[in-house]
């Protein structure tokens, strides 16, 4: 897998470890000669792994929305950019052209990014996996809601075909190599 998906927060207003583990996954990306596909976002965890991956020595597409254009919020650390007329294409986009997508700490955004991922997956539409990536048990609820689901019976298809579940740095590599 040579093209990685990041689905995260643009937020400037979160805990300093989700910062450090971004810029982490950026270096790591970097280490490991992958390209990093992310939203293109000059905020948050967007830019701390654009940063990271593209110190690194990572290639950095970036999917940029025409409305992250307008509001001057584009990051200088692309060196490939996909514009995209509404969030509907930027997500076509992040997920066709990543090789496995990480979904880091988000919110809205992030999860609906992943969910598209997960059902496409699930009806078929391609094979490609979303990693949650569990920092400081960021995604515990997440899991929660997942695990009632499957009690309730209405999970038609094993979430293990469309998700996976890392809770450190050093099992994220594992998945990605």
């Amino acid at each position: 897998m040579d093209k990685i998906g990041v689905f995260c927060s643009s937020s400037n207003n979160m805990d300093e470890i989700y910062y450090s583990s971004a810029e982490a996954l950026g270096k790591l990306l970097g280490k490991k000669g992958k390209t990093l596909v992310y939203g293109g976002s000059r905020c948050g965890l967007m830019e701390a792994v654009a940063r990271s991956a593209k110190e690194n020595g990572a290639r950095v597409f970036g999917v940029v929305p025409r409305k992250l254009i307008q509001n001057n919020m584009v990051s200088d650390h692309i060196d490939v950019t996909f514009h995209a007329d509404e969030l509907s294409d930027r997500k076509q986009w992040l997920i066709g052209e990543s090789d496995i997508m990480i979904a880091m700490p988000g919110s809205v955004g992030t999860l609906d990014e992943a969910f598209s991922a997960m059902a496409e997956n699930v009806f078929g539409i391609h094979n490609k996996k979303v990693v949650f990536w569990n920092i400081n048990g960021f995604w515990d609820d997440l899991f929660k809601m997942i695990d009632g689901l499957k009690s309730k019976g209405v999970v038609n298809k094993p979430f293990d075909t469309c998700m996976m579940r890392a809770d450190t740095l050093e099992e994220l590599e594992k998945i990605i190599d």
